[in-house]
């Protein structure tokens, strides 16, 4: 039985190519993602151990708890803590380390790096063996800068240059004294890194004679641990915190890996749908090929096989199919690899050098993905083949199911169907949280249940086409007939291209509703014309208020101040605004009482005062950040947003509490609305400054649009394996389709049906089988993106569901494009036909 799996293989070598390419496709996609993301990994985990060679103990401020209720706050490193640390015995040198935000404009005044990635920090002394120079020297004063080799190559800066750079407050053009090299992660993800002499570092980011880390190296013969015990003696006791350099690293190899576990695990999931997908073309064709073997198999039976012998013959046919597919696709995966390391290259961004990993894991994982999937696949039909008796089988009495067999199918299939729509309507009543597992439960339960039924869906699904089927006359009936002939095969076929459509759309409505969501809460929230805030999301100086304050048409400006307090005995976020003109820049709805800040009265957000059981009059006490305390009052409560929310307090009665205050954002109107005029004057007020981020409300929209977009579109590139695969699958069903007919093929040529009319026919029925596919996914999808809609709901007042129709007439124009390319190989092999062999074919 071996010997005859085998040859069976080989002999039907072209009709179990595109099972071989979409297992191919899927264990390709595994093993790329794995190569990709252990080299990725590996090579951050590399540079970031080489970031930490000139630290062996590195010493940190530790976080104070003030007690009571006053907001705790972090220790200090002063000069004294850094000349302790050097004279401890067994310590060779200490380096302070300063850090801050310090965003650098190219030369057209655009922001390097994005802000999320624009860091700062100091130059120690005339030689810092953490920054190797390439060019240049060491910077002096505040006229002078150093930046990293990525950000100079990138802007095209040298030695000598004059750059504008901002930390907090007004720009900087320091000139370029030098030029560094760094294993830094942030500059290797696109970032930019700004040095500056330690005594500048500390007056520009507001620390002066303070650090934010000592780092210290040990004498020779002395161990990490040994100065690490050292400096516990000498250092005050909890105020600082200690940690070794292979500790340091160690921490952050774990957060590398950490983070790309996360999109490895993202990239897995899409192989996933790709590779279950590739289950029903491995199902469809191993069903076929015993269905055109039954003879042959019985045959077998006849000569003495037993049921599990034959069983096992297809299983063989399946091993080797899986073995071939995954060995190829574990190669191309390597190649995939390597390819989307130099592809996030292409794109700006760069990764530390390191070699190519393939792990043993990875192997081993490819090739187990490609076999076992194929051999599962293929293990009902080979079971369904070793239960026909041998002479039922060579008489063709099987052909049939019976009716008992599709009353079974049809009650399964509306169980299933029924309890995932039950789990999925149940999910949308449940918190946000709770939610997603039964909704992912719901929405399996569903796919598998309209899978399940897709026979019986099929026949009034196709015949609605068929008055448009009638107008290719022959071709057309015959395409329908076709169709409907075999509902099972047509379901196998068309739920490959279902589920591809299902996710596409489900993420289109979800993503499009959400946008729409978005849109209306930026214009009816607030009735500012500008929202001001910092690129990389730190706080504003408050010298960025009183520039505004004095713009040119500039009619009201209130910031949105960032304080933290204990409030009755928890930490919360107070937000001072101003009192006077907070209410003319937002347009929030009142649930209780009235919208008036004032001294001691405060409005909060709805969602803030049902957790701490506040109504209009409640009163509350507050802890400072200088520890004094207050009685407050709530004088309102708000509807609140994703954009504003939280407990708003009178600017002037907040500002005497904090030492170095600062605004999360800043609210401008202007007499003339939003213009682009106005936002020229209000950049010219603030300098020009790079670090500094002026948007209307369509520029809100658009930011978090595009957010949006970038993700969907990443979501379509993924999705896209498992609409190819889904494109083989109606390929292989087709043209073994057109083998299985080929003596029908025949009889029709010979009773006048031309080559054109063959083509059409075929071209039609692989038409109509993707269309139906279509339909069923995009249906899906839109009831799937409904649901998730009712959960964002309860998380933003001004959902509702959007439906794309355009996208939507695109997705199904996408299937009938696949249906269209997918026929064009096995209409012209049925078209070229022999009528003469064909109709003496068996």
């Amino acid at each position: 039985m071996f010997r005859t799996a085998l040859r069976t293989v080989l002999a039907h070598k072209a009709r179990l190519l595109m099972t071989v390419l979409a297992v191919m496709l899927g264990v390709a996609f595994v093993s790329g993602t794995l190569v990709f993301t252990d080299t990725v990994s590996d090579a951050y985990q590399h540079s970031s151990a080489r970031g930490f060679d000139h630290v062996d103990v590195a010493v940190r401020p530790r976080h104070q708890d003030a007690g009571g209720e006053r907001p705790g706050r972090a220790a200090e490193l002063t000069q004294a803590d850094l000349e302790r640390s050097a004279r401890v015995p067994g310590a060779a040198s200490a380096v302070g380390v300063v850090r801050g935000f310090t965003a650098i404009a190219d030369r057209h005044g655009k922001l390097i790096g994005g802000g999320f990635r624009s860091e700062g920090g100091d130059y120690w002394g005339a030689k810092d063996p953490r920054y190797p120079l390439t060019s240049g020297a060491a910077p002096h004063g505040e006229g002078q800068v150093l930046i990293d080799s990525e950000t100079a190559r990138r802007a095209g800066y040298e030695v000598g240059d004059t750059v504008r750079v901002s930390v907090d407050g007004p720009v900087l053009t320091p000139t370029v004294s030098g030029v560094f090299t760094t294993d830094d992660g942030n500059v290797a993800a696109g970032g930019s890194l700004a040095l500056f002499d330690t005594a500048t570092a500390q007056k520009l980011f507001g620390k002066p004679g303070r650090y934010d880390e000592i780092d210290v190296r040990a004498a020779p013969g002395t161990g990490q641990e040994a100065l690490k015990a050292r400096l516990d003696a000498a250092l005050p006791a909890g105020e600082t915190e200690t940690t070794t350099g292979r500790r340091l690293a160690d921490d952050q190899a774990k957060d590398i890996a950490s983070s790309m576990s996360g999109l490895r695990r993202g990239l897995l999931v899409f192989a996933g749908i790709a590779l279950f997908v590739g289950t029903f073309i491995i199902a469809n064709t191993f069903t076929m090929l015993v269905a055109q073997r039954t003879r042959e198999l019985a045959l077998l039976r006849a000569v003495g096989a037993s049921r599990r012998q034959v069983t096992r013959s297809v299983l063989i046919e399946a091993f080797a199919v899986g073995a071939a597919a995954a060995v190829t696709g574990l190669l191309a995966g390597i190649g995939i690899g390597a390819g989307l390391r130099s592809l996030i290259g292409s794109l700006g961004a760069s990764v530390p050098d390191g070699p190519l990993v393939v792990a043993p894991r990875t192997v081993v994982a490819a090739l187990a993905v490609g076999v076992l999937v194929t051999v599962l696949a293929a293990w009902l039909p080979g079971r369904r083949a070793a239960k026909i008796p041998p002479v039922a089988a060579m008489s063709s009495v099987h052909a049939q199911a019976t009716a008992k067999s599709l009353v079974l199918r049809n009650t399964l299939g509306a169980l299933f169907a029924a309890a995932g729509v039950a789990t999925v309507l149940g999910a949308t009543t449940m918190d946000a949280d709770a939610a997603q597992a039964p909704m992912g439960l719901g929405a399996v339960l569903l796919i598998i249940g309209v899978f399940i039924l897709t026979p019986l869906l099929s026949r009034p699904l196709i015949a609605a086409a068929a008055p448009a089927l009638r107008v290719f006359g022959v071709s057309g009936r015959l395409a329908r007939r076709n169709a409907v002939r075999n509902p099972r095969r047509t379901a196998a076929t068309a739920s490959a291209l279902m589920i591809g459509l299902t996710l596409i759309t489900g993420m289109t409505v979800t993503a499009g509703s959400l946008q729409h969501a978005i849109d209306e809460m930026a214009s009816s929230a607030i009735r500012a014309d500008y929202v001001v805030s910092m690129a990389n999301g730190n706080g504003l100086s408050p010298g960025v208020e009183e520039k505004l304050r004095h713009a040119d048409g500039v009619t009201a400006v209130s910031p949105l101040r960032d304080a933290p307090a204990r409030v009755e005995g928890r930490i919360d976020d107070l937000t001072g605004v101003d009192a006077a003109a907070i209410g003319w820049l937002t347009d929030l709805k009142v649930a209780d009482g009235a919208f008036a800040v004032r001294g001691d009265r405060i409005v909060v957000d709805d969602k803030t005062a049902a957790s701490r059981h506040w109504k209009a009059g409640s009163a509350f006490t507050v802890a400072y950040q200088d520890g004094r305390r207050q009685r407050l009052t709530v004088a309102g409560v708000y509807e609140g947003n994703a954009l504003i929310h939280g407990i708003m307090v009178d600017d002037a009665v907040l500002a005497p509490h904090q030492s170095d205050p600062r605004d999360a954002q800043i609210l401008v109107k202007t007499d003339g609305g939003a213009s682009g005029t106005a936002k020229d004057r209000l950049a010219k007020a603030l300098g020009a400054n790079p670090a500094i981020r002026i948007q209307d409300k369509k520029d809100i929209s658009n930011g978090i649009a595009r957010v949006f977009t970038l993700l969907l579109n990443m979501l379509y590139g993924l999705l896209a394996m498992a609409v190819i695969v889904a494109v083989l699958g109606v390929v292989n069903t087709l043209a073994m389709s057109v083998f299985e007919r080929a003596q029908e093929i025949g009889m029709l040529r010979a009773i006048g049906l031309d080559r054109r009319s063959v083509k059409r026919m075929v071209r039609l029925e692989s038409l109509v089988i993707s269309l139906f596919g279509g339909v069923l996914g995009i249906g899906l999808g839109v009831f799937f993106g409904w649901a998730a809609g009712r959960l964002l709901g309860a998380e933003l007042a001004t959902y509702e569901l959007v439906l794309p129709w355009a996208r939507m007439g695109v997705f199904l124009l996408l299937a009938a494009a696949v249906g269209v390319l997918a026929a064009l190989w096995p209409a012209r092999r049925a078209a070229r036909l022999n009528m003469l062999q064909a109709i003496t074919s068996e």
